[in-house]
């Protein structure tokens, strides 16, 4: 299916993404669903999307953040920095560096939280 997750000790199942999601970095690599949690607990936070930019093995994880709706975006560099702070505080995302504000991501039409994590990651290479 294309799916990657494992199964802990007590046999619960965890989702990591899907498997084309994943950035690998020359450090290690890392999966979508577990690092978009991490900022999507941030209340100005509508969702994020891990995306990775360069050639795999040695892409650079950027992640985008769509602010929730009727946020007017003030402040942005105080935001950039809480998230990473966010991210430097947890050993999966303590090596992402770069935080992008997109407007609102490419989705699937028919359900709105399929996002297009390629389309981004060409649209994130153009702003870095």
């Amino acid at each position: 299916m294309g799916d990657l997750g494992w199964i802990d000790k007590k046999g619960r199942i965890w989702f990591c993404g899907r498997k084309s999601h994943r950035v690998a970095s020359s450090k290690k690599t890392m999966f979508t669903i577990p690092c978009e949690a991490i900022f999507n607990n941030h209340p100005r936070v509508f969702r994020s999307a891990l995306v990775g930019v360069g050639t795999p093995g040695r892409q650079r994880p950027v992640v985008c953040i769509e602010l929730e709706p009727g946020d007017s975006g003030k402040d942005k560099k105080g935001l950039k920095k809480e998230l990473l702070a966010l991210a430097k505080a947890s050993p999966i995302t303590e090596d992402i560096e770069t935080v992008l504000f997109h407007r609102a991501f490419p989705v699937d039409i028919r359900h709105n939280s399929k996002i297009f994590r390629e389309q981004l990651a060409v649209w994130a290479a153009k702003k870095i």
